[in-house]
């Protein structure tokens, strides 16, 4: 029997069981297009199949927040802990058992079984995912790394929250619960994020520079997001005036912030390196979110146009540009090299954000043109993605090590 902390053998051409980002980076890769599409047939041609007692709108929230960037932070964190600790993690098949259960949950609302079995066979894979965190990290004592895995914690508790809204315990529970987890994946991107970009940006600009990092800055942003995020799900709980006008104030806030930590990471080289400029401008996505949820208080901009900047042009670029960072360096490959079709799958994405944020807010009159467009560009953005990708994930990896 193999240790966990072992390195298993290499063996065969396969490699989509050795290590969490490929099969999770593959599954949200494939999600991210299949999910689109019915979404697309969904909203903008009534196609049918989501079981009736689930509301069309609220699937599409919840599993591109419970489905999309869940498998994408999965295979991320599997991988990251694996390197922060030497211990292995999920690989073989329990690790295709995990995924496989995450996949059970986004099959199933599409069948005549009741809900209650998504939300066990969800539930299930967040345990297990916890889990599978979590031991790693207590084996070798790291417990400076047991925030990040608080974060799968809440997004436990917050899916929970949203199941028993959607089985009718508690009606609130549903936006509750969703806007818990979007926040949480929020909140593990600003925590990585914060570790990685300037990372990344020293040294990927070919030349001397240390991005520059605020202690204070880093200390008052993630203090004030947690009290953002607090008031807001309050805000949505209760209807609170006095809440949403304090979730005004603190998004505003984070503007300044976040701007001064952008401004002290740039580099004019970030412009030459596709892995970088998408990282950066995904981050400038979610300056903008903190922007539009402010005027979505102070002048009743929709609300909407917020989450949107938020999901589809801070997390889905940045998710994107790691997970295409990640990929080829764990599979053997130069990241100072990556494949060219990087730069359209990066621009399809920020074209899209842009729709779906700037023109349904400038010219709502097209409203419905502007989505499906948006729609449209996210599909062919994660298509390209997946075609470049997909034999890396699945395939072993090119030096002959494991991983």
């Amino acid at each position: 029997m193999i240790k966990l902390n072992s390195k298993p053998p290499v063996t065969g051409k396969y490699a989509l069981s050795h290590l969490g980002f490929r099969p999770f980076f593959l599954a949200a890769g494939l999600f991210a297009v299949i999910g689109m599409v019915l979404w697309t047939g969904i909203y903008g041609f009534g196609w049918g199949g989501l079981h009736s007692g689930y509301p069309t709108v609220t699937w599409h929230a919840h599993d591109m927040v419970f489905g999309y960037a869940v498998a994408v932070a999965a295979g991320f964190l599997l991988t990251a802990i694996k390197n922060w600790t030497g211990q292995q993690t999920l690989y073989g098949l329990p690790l295709l058992g995990l995924a496989g259960v995450w996949l059970l949950a986004r099959i199933l609302p599409f069948t005549s079984l009741p809900l209650a079995f998504t939300a066990l066979a969800d539930t299930l894979f967040l345990l297990w995912l916890l889990a599978a965190t979590g031991q790693p990290i207590v084996r070798v004592k790291q417990w400076q790394h047991m925030a990040i895995v608080s974060e799968v914690a809440l997004l436990l508790a917050a899916n929970a929250l949203f199941y028993l809204g959607l089985l009718g315990y508690w009606p609130a529970g549903m936006q509750v619960g969703l806007y818990a987890g979007f926040y949480t994946i929020l909140a593990l991107v600003f925590t990585m994020g914060r570790r990685v970009i300037p990372f990344f940006i020293e040294r990927g600009v070919g030349c001397p520079f240390e991005a520059r990092n605020n202690v204070w800055v880093d200390r008052f942003s993630m203090g004030l997001f947690v009290a953002f995020a607090l008031a807001d799900l309050l805000a949505l709980g209760t209807g609170s005036a006095i809440a949403a006008y304090c979730v005004a104030a603190l998004a505003l806030g984070q503007v300044g912030l976040h701007g001064i930590r952008l401004a002290g990471w740039y580099h004019p080289n970030i412009w030459q390196k596709p892995l970088l400029w998408v990282l950066y401008l995904g981050y400038g996505w979610l300056l903008s979110g903190f922007l539009l949820k402010f005027l979505s208080v102070a002048v009743g901009v929709s609300p909407w146009l917020a989450v949107h900047a938020f999901a589809y042009g801070g997390i889905a670029m940045i998710t994107v540009g790691m997970m295409a960072r990640v990929t080829l360096g764990h599979t053997g490959r130069n990241v100072f090299d990556p494949p060219r079709i990087v730069i359209p799958v990066f621009l399809l994405l920020f074209m899209g954000a842009s729709i779906r944020v700037l023109a349904v807010w400038l010219l709502p009159q097209f409203h419905t043109v502007w989505i499906v467009a948006a729609q449209l560009l996210w599909i062919a953005a994660f298509i390209l993605f997946v075609w470049q990708y997909g034999a890396m994930l699945v395939q072993a990896r090119v030096d002959g090590h494991y991983g």
